[in-house]
């Protein structure tokens, strides 16, 4: 019986064996999970269809494999039966937080470890169990420098520490080590030698994605900037009140109300049966940044939602989002989406589209300028914002009146309020 790499959908091309929770010769229960992987998604657990005996392992930790390859083999129990194989399906590893591990040898031997794939690499190059190390990342995630770390302070015990007083007597020396090392640089000159990042796993999904995108759909790119002062100052009443919205949360009920308003942006083309399809419902995509590269989580039916429960939704997976806890049903169906880049400083950008999807909309940092108003010259709160649109779905004359119906509504939030009515 082969334990193969299914497809999990959502574009799902290839994953990376992280880890086997079996060996050769190992006896298996039905469902008991046998190998872990990592899409360019989520991290996931192939279980065992059934029990049997684990016979070969065929894929080594650390390799990227294509769907349908077969990872290992089995011998069903019985085996002097016809058996009927039922195909793998995913578990979906829900991260716990990683807080106490000071004994790791109590650890149930099947609990996945939060790592990216790149930092297991660097503790399998070194012979190191990441069990044994403490994860100072987001939900106890072990990061490069922890297992860095972990490795120096291990070379630094001389026999009478304990690991625990090892790593806190090789931090009290880093800075000698640290002069130590540039004394011996200069001493002596070596070859400058680069250093290289995997280009695999969710990285190289994204990358798929966007060469796909971009040479797919012919981008336009429109900008316009948006009067923010009276939205925000609301928003400080409303938290006066003890009612918390984020600003992103009026973003996207605004541009859900601008959707409906021009249906050919909540649309995808399909060439194939050469039709625009018009979505009926308005699922909105977050465009998140993670340690393992851009996700897409999606806020599904906004049309049917609250501010409030926007909001609260939006932090819900932008923290499963950072913390790999996301499942295929959060990926799916977004027909719209937004990049929030303006907390980070982002004055413009020319975003490209979430294929299939029509069009992305980024919005940029705020700033308080000198504006004209009724022939005055007043300090008005400024945001740009940038969208990038299928041009051979609408046009360029469309995307300004979008913006403009968007631009309206967060401009003058009382009404955006009479539009919920």
């Amino acid at each position: 019986m082969e334990i193969k790499l299914h497809d999990i959908g959502e574009g799902m091309t290839e994953g990376e064996v992280l880890q086997y929770f079996v060996k050769v010769g190992d006896k298996v229960k039905a469902d008991q999970p046998l190998v872990e992987v990592q899409t360019d998604k989520m991290t996931a657990e192939i279980p065992a269809p059934q029990s049997g005996i684990v016979q070969e392992i065929v894929v080594e930790p650390g390799t990227t494999v294509a769907i349908g390859t077969t990872l290992l083999i089995m011998e069903a129990k019985e085996s002097n039966k016809v058996v009927k194989e039922k195909p793998s399906t995913f578990h979906i590893v829900q991260m716990p937080t990683l807080l106490h591990q000071e004994h790791p040898q109590k650890k149930h031997q099947h609990q996945p470890i939060l790592a990216a794939p790149y930092t297991r690499k660097i503790a399998r190059e070194h012979g190191i169990s990441l069990e044994e190390i403490n994860g100072t990342g987001p939900a106890g995630r072990i990061t490069d420098e922890d297992v860095f770390l972990y490795i120096e302070s291990l070379k630094h015990n001389k026999g009478n520490e304990t690991k625990k007083e090892a790593v806190q007597s090789f931090i009290l020396d880093k800075n000698e080590k640290v002069v130590k090392q540039e004394q011996s640089i200069n001493q002596a000159t070596s070859e400058t030698v680069a250093d290289e990042i995997p280009f695999r796993g969710r990285r190289k999904q994204i990358a798929k994605k966007m060469v796909q995108s971009k040479f797919t759909i012919p981008h336009v790119t429109h900008f316009d900037e948006v009067d923010m002062t009276e939205l925000l100052a609301y928003r400080e009443q409303l938290k006066e009140m003890d009612v918390p919205i984020s600003v992103a949360a009026f973003f996207v009920k605004a541009l859900q109300l601008a959707l409906k308003e021009y249906p050919i942006f909540n649309a995808k083309l399909d060439e194939e049966k050469e039709v625009i399809r018009l979505e009926k419902t308005y699922n909105i995509g977050l465009a998140t940044d993670t340690e393992d590269g851009l996700i897409v989580p999606v806020i599904h039916h906004v049309e049917r939602k609250s501010l409030k429960i926007i909001h609260q939704e939006m932090k819900n997976l932008i923290e499963m989002a950072k913390n790999d806890e996301l499942t295929s049903k959060n990926l799916q169906d977004g027909t719209f989406t937004i990049s929030n880049v303006g907390p980070f400083g982002s004055i413009g950008a020319t975003p490209i589209v979430n294929y299939p999807e029509v069009a992305l909309i980024a919005f940029h940092q705020t700033k308080e300028v000198p504006a004209v108003r009724n022939k005055e010259i007043v300090i008005r709160s400024m945001m740009n914002i940038s969208m990038s649109f299928d041009h051979r779905v609408a046009d360029g004359l469309t995307a300004v009146k979008f913006t403009n119906y968007f631009k309206k509504l967060i401009e003058n939030p009382k009404l955006l309020l009479l539009e919920l009515i």
